[in-house]
């Protein structure tokens, strides 16, 4: 026997005013593969590529948010919507608040900070360049570390930094989708500087 899903949201959705709740999260279809995507009561924590299984995902944040997680379209549809806008080129910028708890390392989360901060769509920079914007020109390597664990790519857009020896770099999601993602916002496959 299975729940009724209205059911389900609407428990979910009770549960989440009565404070009960952790994080939501949701899965949908996008043209470059199911996302998972999960919100704490700070902003979105973490989205995943279809890769990557569900129950790790959600084992990871329960780590380090807190394990009482719950699947919510209604709870999660400011983020889902603002993604699914986005992927279909109908929006180029997230405004949705993004919660980066899962990253421990300082340096790490400032490189990310000023990643969204500076870094607008159609724009890209090469790990060098965002390494000074995030005060330390010389962590070249820390910065491609801080963007190798980014936990909310796409909104937090490590897809627009490229090595500065040509070329797009790697990338958590894969190089075609990084490409594509380099496509969607109109941005060159270069880098220029250091």
């Amino acid at each position: 026997m299975s729940l009724d899903p209205k059911f389900l949201e609407r428990f979910a959705n009770a549960a989440v005013s009565e404070g009960l709740v952790d994080a939501s999260f949701a899965e949908i279809a996008s043209p470059i593969g199911r996302l998972v995507v999960v919100q704490s009561a700070a902003g979105v924590c973490r989205i995943a590529f279809a890769e990557e299984p569900t129950d790790v995902v959600l084992d990871q944040v329960a780590r380090v948010v807190g394990p009482r997680i719950i699947s919510s379209r209604t709870e999660t549809a400011a983020v889902t919507d603002e993604l699914q806008a986005y992927l279909a080129g109908e929006s180029a910028t997230f405004d949705v608040p993004v919660d980066l708890s899962l990253i421990r390392s300082g340096f790490q989360r400032a490189v990310l900070d000023e990643l969204i901060r500076s870094v607008g769509p159609g724009e890209i920079l090469t790990y060098g360049q965002l390494a000074a914007r995030a005060g330390n020109p010389r962590a070249v390597r820390a910065t491609g570390t801080a963007l190798g664990r980014n936990p909310v790519p796409i909104i937090v857009p490590c897809h627009r930094i490229l090595p500065s020896s040509g070329g797009v770099g790697n990338y958590g999601g894969g190089l075609d989708r990084k490409r594509w993602l380099l496509a969607l916002e109109g941005a060159p496959l270069t880098a220029r500087g250091r």
